[in-house]
């Protein structure tokens, strides 16, 4: 995340979509939800702390940690882990991939559009597919 402060979304607006995923709307929660539906973004746990403690809000790491479970577990917003130390939580849960930049560690999103899949491997029998996530990892060219 960069080091400007981002504006959250406006309080009615993030107790309705909370109660629309049947989240009960704590102070805590509140306050990260509107940080992370400001706009469409990729925060790590790391950076949402990060912008509370700028803002002098007081929210543990524990908190932060177990509101991002609880809002992925509902459908609210989709874990995207790019390796075993850094995952991000993305506020857009629309079907979409990413590119992820190794240098920066900055995820960006691909429409599904832009991906053209020709074909999938055949599945397991007794399962079906979820969803498809595709990384594309990239290098600063040097």
């Amino acid at each position: 995340m960069n080091s400007l402060l981002i504006t959250p979304l406006a309080k009615d607006a993030v107790l309705q979509l909370l109660r629309q995923f049947g989240i009960m709307p704590t102070q805590q929660r509140v306050d990260i939800a509107g940080l992370l539906f400001a706009q469409h973004q990729h925060l790590s746990a790391d950076d949402i702390l990060a912008h509370f403690n700028q803002t002098s809000s007081s929210v543990s790491k524990a908190t932060v940690y177990n509101t991002l479970g609880l809002f992925v577990e509902k459908g609210l917003i989709r874990q995207v882990i790019v390796d075993p130390s850094k995952v991000f939580y993305d506020s857009n849960t629309a079907p979409h991939h990413h590119f992820y930049n190794e240098d920066s560690g900055v995820l960006t999103d691909i429409a599904c559009e832009q991906l053209n899949l020709t074909a999938y491997p055949q599945i397991p029998a007794g399962t079906q597919t979820a969803g498809v996530d595709i990384i594309i990892r990239l290098r600063n060219a040097s």
